[in-house]
Formats: structure tokens, C-alpha cells, sequence
């Protein structure tokens, strides 16, 4: 199909074509990056990370990525995080409630004992108390991690262990726990209410198991 030329000069484009977004350099915005659900860290990448982090007496970073997997919360709301929502009286909560800001909904969360624990050293470590923010950035105490930052640590984390940091996300520690759950019950109902989805086909698109669940199928036929 032929297009006329534009009469003032500028290029006419074909009714079905489409553009790229570009970047102000004329680069895509996504050259050279993975795009795509970024796949949940095994249960020995969490155990290198930890054992990395103890080793370097990172406590805030400790606290930070193991309530990141217990919680199972967006960073947005990993690092909004108070002292209270955590923590009673200087002690931690075995399980606690947070509202989501994406969704505005509660979801709650269990705090195993070895997170009580990190989360115990730090508080001790930085004094923080009720109405403080948990996880403090360079901006000062008062002022929490942004999700840069947080995303920025958890590359490091990741790279720490010797894997690649653009495999991998923030929301590879959301998924982290939810997977393993699922893994190993198959009770659907449970992950969707731990991560907080009103619905079981979001729980399903975002956990990507459908995918996982038919190429394990694929794999045990043989042609």
C-alpha cells in the first residue's frame, strides 16, 4: 500500500505503523534490559544472602531483606514501613498487618524468629522507636529508604552472591516465599491471601505458575 507524501514535508506514517518509545538520545527505553516478571530467588540464594549480610554485621540490610521475604510486600511498602508495624513495646511481632498502597487492602504477614531476631539487633544497633521510620536511607533518620535505593540493594545483594542483578528484582523477594509456598502445598487460596490479590487469576498471572505448571507437564513426556 502506497502512502501520499505529506504536503509540508514531514514524514506520513502508515495507518498500521507503530514507534518504540525512545529515550531523549533516540536509544529505546529498554535496550539492553530484560523486560518481563523477574523469577523468585531459590531457598540457597536466600541462605547466601543472609549469610553474606551476617558475615558483614549488615544489620539494617539483614532486617530489611529477610522482613522483604517474610512479608512478601511491593517495595513501595517495604520501605514505608514503621517501627510499630513491626514492633510492640522493642519487641517484635510474631505476625503483623499492613494496608497496601496499591490496593488499599490489609494483608498479613507472619515474622519468623530468625527475622525477629535481625529485626531485634537493629533496633537495638539504631535506637529506633514507635513512629520512626524502620529502614532509614542517606536522607537522614527520619526519612525512609526510597524504592530506588531498595532496588539498588537488592542488585547488590544479588550480585553478591555471584548471579546477575538484571535477572532480578524487588519483586523477586516478593515472589520468594509466595512460590515456595505454592510449590510445596499447591494451596492456591493461601498465596492469593498472602500477597494480597482480591482475586485468584491476578495471584496466577503474577506467580506465572500456569507457565511453570504446564513446562513441568512438557517435561516428563517424552516423543
Amino acid at each position: 500500500m502506497l502512502v501520499p507524501p505529506n504536503l509540508n514535508g514531514r514524514k506520513t506514517m502508515h495507518p498500521y505503523e507503530t514507534t518504540h518509545q525512545v529515550s531523549p538520545h533516540g536509544q529505546p527505553w529498554n535496550r539492553g534490559k530484560l523486560i518481563g516478571p523477574k523469577p523468585p530467588l531459590q531457598p540457597k540464594h536466600v541462605w547466601a544472602i543472609r549469610t553474606r549480610l551476617q558475615l558483614g554485621k549488615r544489620t539494617r540490610d539483614l532486617a530489611l531483606f529477610n522482613i522483604a521475604i517474610d512479608s512478601k510486600l511491593r517495595g513501595c511498602d517495604v520501605v514505608a514501613l514503621k517501627v510499630e508495624d513491626v514492633a510492640h513495646h522493642g519487641y517484635p511481632l510474631d505476625r503483623a498487618t499492613v494496608r497496601q498502597r496499591k490496593t488499599g487492602r490489609p494483608v498479613r504477614f507472619e515474622i519468623t524468629e530468625q527475622t525477629r531476631q535481625a529485626l531485634d539487633d537493629y533496633q537495638k544497633a539504631t535506637g529506633k522507636r514507635p513512629g520512626d521510620v524502620l529502614f532509614s536511607g542517606r536522607r537522614g533518620k527520619d526519612r525512609s529508604l526510597t524504592t530506588r535505593q531498595y532496588a539498588r540493594l537488592v542488585s547488590k545483594w544479588i550480585a553478591g552472591i555471584g548471579l546477575n542483578p538484571s535477572l532480578f528484582g524487588t519483586h523477586s523477594l516478593r515472589r520468594t516465599k509466595a512460590t515456595l509456598i505454592y510449590r510445596r502445598t499447591g494451596y492456591l487460596r493461601a498465596v492469593q491471601l498472602l500477597l494480597g490479590y482480591s482475586k485468584v487469576e491476578s495471584t496466577v498471572r503474577y506467580l506465572g505458575i500456569e507457565v511453570d505448571d504446564a513446562l513441568n507437564i512438557a517435561e516428563q513426556i517424552d516423543v
